[in-house]
């Protein structure tokens, strides 16, 4: 699984990078983690707000900061 926390490195956004890789970990999910610092690529991602999260390729959190339980719920459906 791959996985794409955008933010230009705010506090929300390591929040948001410590709270997938917590969720990941808690799953026992594999996944290659980055972090994606340059807004200028947002948008060729889709991505308009962050913190976002990209997983396979398709924006799945945008403009806020999911919890660890919703970023399981996600990570789940997405691993099927």
């Amino acid at each position: 699984m791959e996985i794409i926390v955008a933010g230009p490195g705010c506090p929300r956004c390591i929040a948001t990078e410590n709270n997938i890789k917590k969720a990941c970990e808690e799953l026992g999910l594999e996944a290659r983690i980055t972090h994606l610092y340059d807004v200028k690529e947002f948008p060729k991602l889709g991505i308009i707000l962050t913190p976002a999260i990209v997983i396979n390729g398709q924006v799945v959190v945008s403009g806020k900061v999911p919890t660890v339980e919703e970023l399981k719920e996600i990570l789940s459906k997405m691993a099927k």
